[in-house]
């Protein structure tokens, strides 16, 4: 277990400050993140809050915990608009497109499942869908409903907020939503006249005849609320109380203030210990919308072909100019900010290609460089410095460019091995891989095979040698179609990524 001096800090939603990471079992991690609903493509918030949460279970992993990743596929339930009234989101495709809902589901999960791998994300240890947790769902209305916090009406069951709230709950306490505001901005629509109260929402939704999405409960044949799947998944494989909730902060209200309600209503304690919330995207200034026009599809942003890009950004590009960003700030989308995030990340790659390269060799006449040394200790010191606060990738990011450095030093003979000694020469190697490939999880992209690269490298070294210009300017091309560059150095020819 990698034991960094600084103790692992996370910023709770809930009690609105950094707090010490305790687990509830040490060393294992429970994580539950709420995951896409599937009737329609990803889209760019949506990765960002995925690569958020990969990042910190990445992370968790690599400084020893044991993590049980639980993310949710919501395929039923998650009404238009986000309340309690309208057409199901799966539902309503499936009848634009005249297919099965199930379809639906399938297509729009195989696509984000495409979106995670290409975003180099880990798959979660569990990933279950609404659908396959009916049962439970259905006994935790019937426990609400007998605890006396949950009401029927017409077929539909509601949450009770202001008997949650008599009996000693907080509605909006996560969110700092105050009940009386809440109250006054609300006002009854068509429709909503079988609630108690307007705040109540829905735990259970009898089905209209044309509802294509129902199943048989003790109150009518319908569907499951949306909130109550998170609830009854993230319970069943974490318990009653688990570690870490995650989510965008789109999600924090209504729908991860009504998990707390839930969950304290049937457990008696709160669901989750710490939760968590990534910030939203902006684009030029502008918050990220489909009506303005400014809504990134992956897909769009890898292959150029949205009307707001001046190029195409590779995966991982993408993925480095998230991580310069913290978590819980709003990240801006510009092709200024792109370029330069392409420009980082292929110095990095560029540093992963050698650094895997470099072997120690111990040499009795080098001195000791004390100097560089104590700065390569600090700068990984660092580095878990900057994810152990609230999971800086910013910070952390720049002790990798400072290890960076030295990587370049070695490759250049600029440095000796040797000045390092071989515990600093490790540590500096072992480092560089293991926050760039298993924490950070940025990786190398590659047109063509290393083999096929290492072929033309040796013709190129071939032309040289028999003075053959014009073939050495044809393998210079070639590399240069492939985003690469080849440098003659003193010691030796190589190829890097174009910067």
């Amino acid at each position: 277990m990698t034991t960094p001096t600084q103790p692992l800090k996370l910023y709770n939603t809930l009690t609105r400050r950094k707090e010490l990471f305790e687990p509830i079992v040490s060393p294992y991690v429970g994580l539950y993140v709420c995951g896409p609903t599937v009737y329609n493509f990803v889209h760019l918030g949506n990765v960002r809050t995925f690569l958020t949460f990969d990042t910190l279970f990445r992370y968790l992993t690599h400084i020893g915990y044991k993590v049980r990743y639980v993310r949710n596929i919501t395929d039923v339930g998650h009404l238009v608009g986000d309340g309690d009234e309208g057409e199901d989101k799966i539902g309503r495709m499936a009848k634009l497109e005249k297919v099965e809902p199930m379809e639906i589901v399938q297509r729009y999960t195989n696509d984000f499942h495409s979106v995670t791998t290409m975003f180099n994300m880990w798959s979660p240890s569990i990933e279950p869908t609404a659908t396959g947790h009916m049962v439970e769902q259905i006994e935790a209305v019937r426990t609400l409903i007998d605890k006396g916090l949950a009401y029927e009406s017409n077929g539909s069951v509601y949450f009770d907020i202001a008997q949650y709230n008599q009996e000693g709950g907080n509605y909006g306490k996560l969110s700092g939503r105050v009940l009386e505001d809440l109250l006054n901005e609300t006002r009854d629509l068509d429709g909503q006249s079988e609630k108690r109260n307007p705040l109540d929402f829905a735990l259970w939704k009898k089905a209209a005849p044309d509802h294509l999405m129902r199943w048989p409960s003790p109150w009518s044949n319908g569907f499951p609320g949306w909130h109550l799947e998170c609830t009854c998944m993230s319970t069943k494989y974490l318990g009653k109380q688990f570690d870490i909730h995650g989510g965008g902060m789109d999600l924090k209200f209504p729908h991860h203030e009504c998990e707390v309600a839930q969950g304290k209503s049937i457990y008696g304690e709160e669901p989750a210990r710490y939760w968590m919330h990534s910030n939203m995207l902006t684009v030029n200034g502008q918050k990220m919308s489909k009506s303005l026009g400014n809504s990134f599809l992956p897909s769009e942003l890898v292959t150029g072909t949205h009307h707001l890009l001046e190029q195409a950004y590779s995966p991982m590009t993408v993925r480095f100019f998230m991580l310069q960003s913290h978590y819980r700030s709003t990240l801006d989308f510009s092709n200024e900010a792109l370029k330069a995030a392409q420009k980082g990340y292929k110095r990095l790659v560029n540093g992963l290609r050698i650094v895997r390269t470099l072997h120690y060799t111990a040499l009795e006449d080098v001195p000791a460089e004390e100097k560089k040394q104590q700065e390569i200790r600090k700068a990984v010191d660092d580095f878990y410095g900057a994810l152990n606060d609230d999971l800086n990738t910013a910070v952390g990011i720049a002790q990798l460019f400072t290890l960076l450095k030295y990587v370049n030093m070695l490759y250049l003979n600029q440095l000796q091995p040797a000045a390092l000694g071989e515990d600093v020469f490790n540590l500096l190697k072992d480092s560089f891989l293991q926050f760039m490939e298993q924490v950070l999880g940025l990786r190398e992209e590659k047109s063509e095979s290393q083999a096929v690269l290492d072929g033309m490298l040796t013709l190129y070294r071939e032309y040289k040698e028999q003075k053959q210009y014009d073939k050495v300017d044809q393998v210079r091309s070639y590399f240069k179609a492939q985003g690469l560059v080849i440098k003659d150095m003193k010691h030796r020819i190589d190829w890097a990524y174009e910067e």
